[in-house]
């Protein structure tokens, strides 16, 4: 009899501890938006010939991630489309000027760690190149896909605000034209460095 009273206990303190456990992942919600500043450091490879390049620069960034779980959630990540100077070693410095919009979905994995969440992610980005300036007879291709890998962390500030450290890699590349022929690919490729803020609902 006394083993059952204990048992029962027992079990009576785990479904409280389970119900607590559930009602703090809940009260987290599901969604997370955040805000952050980024720095954008290309690669910078390319195999025409002509050196090519674009400026690094620090850009605006937007993310907005939905958790299906504790610890899976998907990610999409916005921009505003960014204006770059096209630049050509072999030919003394800049030729034109380029905009680029490269939106990003991730699917993540979230850990549990004390304090902090870190976490990583892996997925798919779509690039839009536009308001292209190059000299006569030079183009490039306007869409490219590549994948996106990306590993950070959210340090709790309260209930729902978090501060968020972020860097993603990546790959964007672009096929290059002069006088209607291939001339080569354009690697961007950039590894993007963030830090901002977070607001789970």
């Amino acid at each position: 009899m006394k083993n059952n009273k204990l048992l029962n206990l027992a079990l009576v303190a785990a479904c409280a501890l389970a119900s607590g456990a559930t009602m703090a992942q809940e009260s987290e919600g599901p969604w997370l938006v955040r805000a952050r500043a980024v720095n954008l450091a290309s690669a910078n490879k390319d195999t025409t010939g002509l050196g090519l390049s674009i400026n690094d620069k620090v850009i605006p960034e937007v993310d907005v991630s939905y958790f299906f779980t504790k610890n899976i959630a998907a990610e999409l990540v916005l921009t505003v489309p960014q204006k770059h100077d096209v630049r050509a070693s072999t030919l003394g410095g800049k030729i034109g000027t380029l905009k680029h919009l490269p939106p990003s979905l991730l699917l993540q994995y979230h850990f549990d760690a004390p304090g902090f969440k870190p976490y990583v992610g892996a997925g798919l980005n779509y690039t839009r190149f536009s308001s292209v300036h190059l000299p006569a007879g030079v183009g490039i291709d306007k869409s490219s896909w590549g994948g996106a890998l990306q590993v950070g962390v959210d340090i709790p500030l309260s209930k729902n605000l978090v501060l968020n450290l972020d860097v993603k890699k990546v790959y964007i590349q672009a096929d290059v034209f002069a006088g209607g022929a291939k001339a080569g690919t354009f690697k961007v490729d950039p590894v993007l460095v963030g830090i901002g803020l977070g607001y789970r609902f």
